[in-house]
């Protein structure tokens, strides 16, 4: 059995190794800028090319490139671009059909020469499929066969040995992700469609909409206005965990007010007991905040930060109640921590206060 590679250890200083990683990503990052300042009117070409395309982008590369590709095809996949990656090598054994006519091609190549890249450009376009070429050679095999060529420059790559894809396959990766992006702005892809493609995770979760996470009415408690406090609580328990408030709604429906633990823990605290038994009205909080259905949830996360609150009304367009946004049901569901009230003697008060019945008084 052969004996394993051994490396050198120490060979850099803390220091070196500092200067080093500072100087590869910044060679990346001038390559960058200097791609930037490159791009001129055949990237304006491909990108109008890829937005009118009625089938989907084909991504392909080798290699490095190739990993990228499958990058770049899945950020125009979730940007609303309709887009695969074609492995050259699998391509030649059968996966050509996965490519229609109405397909665009966007094949990456640094050297424009890479044998598995250029075996699969023939059949491409005996298809009838548009290839855009991303190429640092503009002379090259594949430069030669694309519609448009997206020429990446020289490139000194960051790698010491100057031999391993680096800033190459950076500036791939950038021009990547600048073609999906301004595709994706010129079909007017919004905040609501990344939704739909990105209902996992914390992006998912970030683009929630408030009545994916409400209470449903059927959960709630709804009064109106006439109505004792003492009548409602009573008349209205509810299975399982229970909403600590009350939508109180007119003769429309429309909501008109609230009522929370909080707002019975005051009662109690200024020894207004006889309020228990008289109506919402008299108690309620009027003109309660709420948020419309069809708003984000981050919306909601917002409402309850700064106003210090726990529970928050979903009404319909027209204002009536259609759920309710409890914090204790949603905390969990934001990426980033939700400032909600603080817990106080109110709350352990409320909690703590036994309702009796008429006959029990």
């Amino acid at each position: 059995m052969a004996a394993p590679l051994r490396h050198a250890q120490g060979t850099l200083s803390p220091f070196e190794q500092l200067r080093l990683g500072r100087e590869i990503i910044r060679t990346e990052g001038q390559t960058l800028l200097a791609l930037a300042d490159r791009l001129g009117e055949e990237f304006c070409h491909a990108a109008a090319l890829i937005g009118a395309a009625r089938g989907s982008v084909i991504v392909s590369g080798m290699g490095k490139a190739g990993l990228i590709g499958q990058k770049i095809a899945a950020t125009f996949a979730s940007t609303g671009t309709r887009s695969h990656f074609l492995h050259p090598s699998e391509a030649i054994h059968g996966d050509l059909d996965r490519v229609h006519a109405e397909d665009v091609a966007l094949i990456l190549s640094f050297s424009g020469a890479t044998e598995e890249v250029v075996r699969i450009l023939p059949p491409l376009r005996e298809l009838g499929v548009a290839i855009i070429a991303v190429t640092g050679q503009r002379d090259s095999p594949l430069a030669k066969q694309a519609v448009i060529t997206l020429d990446l420059g020289s490139i000194s790559e960051a790698c010491p040995l100057g031999l391993a894809p680096t800033a190459s396959t950076t500036a791939m990766l950038a021009l990547g992700d600048a073609l999906a992006l301004v595709v994706s702005r010129m079909r007017s892809f919004s905040a609501t469609d990344f939704a739909r493609f990105h209902p996992g995770g914390s992006l998912g979760r970030k683009l929630l909409k408030v009545e994916e996470a409400m209470r449903p009415l059927n959960q709630c408690r709804v009064a109106r206005a006439t109505q004792s406090l003492r009548e409602t609580l009573v008349g209205q328990s509810r299975p399982g965990r229970r909403t600590g408030a009350i939508m109180i709604v007119d003769d429309a429906g429309l909501l008109v007010g609230i009522f929370t633990d909080s707002d019975l823990a005051r009662l109690l605290e200024a020894n207004r007991d006889a309020a228990i038994d008289g109506p919402l009205a008299d108690v309620m909080t009027r003109s309660p905040a709420s948020v419309t259905a069809g708003e984000l949830l981050s919306a909601a996360y917002d409402v309850l930060s700064h106003r210090k609150i726990s529970e928050l009304p979903v009404v319909d367009q027209a204002g009536k109640p259609l759920g309710l946004i409890d914090i204790t049901d949603v905390v969990g569901l934001t990426p980033e921590p939700v400032q909600g009230p603080k817990p106080n003697v109110q709350g352990r008060a409320a909690k703590n206060f036994r309702l009796h019945r008429p006959s029990d008084l």
